[in-house]
């Protein structure tokens, strides 16, 4: 074992000890840190103070030029500047070379987004089964709602008033909020409550109990949800996410309000929400495509490539 190799595991085991790191980050702050010292050993470079900024800006294109995404290269050089601060620290090195220098600028990717007719489809139909009538209740929510899953599993039955058709839900941060919640969704959420108590305990708090009467997990929405779509013909994979993108685009689309879909989604800045209003001109794009008679200016050649919508 090399110098660049022994500090590198001197500092996977402070993550070990001193805070607490999980196999799977220490694993990857591995991978990460060896990748550089073996291309700094290529060249020579044995000591991590000998480390300059051009040094770390070569590799970063090396990698990239190798086939490396964007996100890899950020989570390279994250786990540089993170190991400079502590090398820092220990007084092994006395300058953090990985601090000025910047990652490529990663692709924006668009979030997915289901067809108001496909989920119209999918959501129009009455269960019969128990756990069918919970499934769609928990579908109905997502939907009108506009929920991350871990605020929809959080719900309690106290939280959610049918009367007044609006839930109150702990978000990101524990910011609180309270959601509308459309009829559709409280006709099928008064379905749910109505078998709810044959499912859990009296003291049972949550809204969304499994067969066993326990709070339904991450993994069981995930799956009961994939296969009630696949079950109910829609083309596409679901997934509790895709709902809430659903909502927030076909919201903006009739609205064309972004600071109520902001509140609507509980995203505390606007730059977030601002995704959906890119998604939003893609969409307008292909209506333009399919529609006006001058869209078509090559002939048979079909609508232009818009490409990437705008960033």
């Amino acid at each position: 074992m090399n110098r660049l190799s022994e500090r590198i595991a001197t500092f996977i085991d402070h993550l070990a000890h001193e805070r607490r790191a999980s196999a799977h980050t220490r694993g990857a702050y591995r991978r990460d840190l060896n990748a550089v010292a073996e291309w700094l050993g290529e060249r020579a470079v044995d000591d991590w103070s000998r480390v300059t900024p051009a040094d770390l800006r070569e590799f970063m294109a090396a990698r990239h030029r190798g086939g490396l995404a964007p996100a890899s290269l950020a989570r390279n050089l994250s786990a540089l500047r993170s190991f400079y601060v502590w090398q820092m620290r220990e007084g092994w090195v006395r300058a953090n070379p990985a601090v000025d220098v910047r990652a490529p600028k990663r692709a924006s990717k668009l979030p997915e987004t289901v067809d108001v007719d496909d989920l119209a489809g999918m959501l129009d139909v009455v269960p019969e089964a128990e756990i069918d009538i919970r499934d769609h209740a928990l579908l109905e929510l997502f939907y009108s709602a506009g929920l991350r899953l871990a605020e929809a599993i959080g719900l309690d039955t106290v939280d959610l008033d049918t009367s007044a058709g609006e839930a109150r839900v702990l978000g990101k941060g524990a910011r609180q909020r309270t959601v509308p919640v459309g009829r559709r969704a409280i006709d099928a959420l008064e379905r749910w409550l109505l078998i709810r108590p044959g499912w859990a305990d009296a003291d049972e708090p949550a809204l969304f109990v499994s067969q066993r009467g326990r709070r339904i997990s991450r993994s069981s929405v995930a799956a009961r949800m994939d296969a009630w779509a696949r079950r109910h013909g829609l083309p596409v994979h679901l997934h509790p996410h895709k709902l809430r993108h659903s909502f927030a685009t076909h919201v903006l689309e009739s609205s064309a309000d972004l600071r109520a879909v902001q509140e609507l989604l509980g995203h505390a800045h606007i730059a977030t929400t601002q995704i959906y209003t890119h998604l939003d001109f893609a969409h307008l794009a292909r209506v333009y495509d399919a529609a006006h008679p001058r869209a078509r200016l090559g002939g048979d050649d079909g609508p232009p490539d818009r490409g990437e919508p705008l960033g």
